[in-house]
């Protein structure tokens, strides 16, 4: 609920051109884009971190072989199914979100790429932060306590350099990224409180006997 409570406020703001945000987005992306701009290095590491860490190749890559492996090797079946669920919904929903909140990208002076569709939220922060999540989640039965903070340590890292490398590219604003990352980890964290706490009704003995037909009664 405060996840949602903080991205509605943010998506808010940003509809609203909130001066004091628009204003450090925009600082920070001339920021951001005026230090790749001038190394030449550094701009190639971006245009490659910006292709591996496209949503559907996180997907194809990690999320649906991972859900592949909870099925067949691990036998966590509706965890698995849970799990491609909610990543499919994510998609869904930041989807949604960029085409109501309806933000432009960042004009960037003598632009160096290209970035089409609308800024707000990051779909690469949300995607990547929801195959990250899912990940963690999924595999928490699994998982002893140091191979956890270990998963952990290296999806919130990549996480964060997915994010600086929407700034450094020119795609996205900050607020943009940071949107992305509330949605991405807080749709899987609502998800998945939600799977926990439900339990499929246990039929009653004379309906399981009868094949769901009560007995009649004499």
């Amino acid at each position: 609920m405060a996840v949602a409570l903080a991205l509605a406020v943010l998506a808010l703001l940003v509809r609203s051109n909130f001066d004091p945000l628009i204003d450090l987005d925009q600082r920070v992306s001339v920021a951001a884009t005026d230090f790749t701009r001038s190394h030449e290095g550094f701009r190639s590491l971006a245009e490659t971190w910006e292709l591996i860490s496209q949503p559907w190749v996180m997907y194809a890559v990690v999320g649906v072989p991972l859900c592949a492996v909870a099925w067949f090797v691990l036998h966590l079946r509706t965890r698995a199914l849970w799990a491609l669920a909610t990543m499919a919904t994510g998609w869904a929903v930041a989807v949604g979100i960029k085409l109501v909140v309806q933000r432009a990208r960042p004009a960037i002076e003598d632009p160096f790429s290209v970035h089409a569709g609308y800024s707000f939220p990051s779909g690469h922060a949300a995607n990547n932060a929801i195959v990250v999540t899912i990940a963690l989640l999924l595999l928490r039965p699994v998982l002893g306590p140091t191979a956890r903070w270990l998963l952990f340590g290296v999806g919130a890292l990549w996480v964060l350099l997915t994010c600086a490398d929407r700034l450094f590219m020119g795609a996205h604003f900050l607020s943009d990224v940071v949107a992305g990352v509330l949605l991405g980890c807080g749709l899987c964290l609502a998800s998945y409180a939600g799977y926990v706490g439900w339990s499929p009704p246990t039929p009653t003995p004379d309906k399981e006997s009868n094949n769901g037909v009560p007995h009649p009664v004499a």
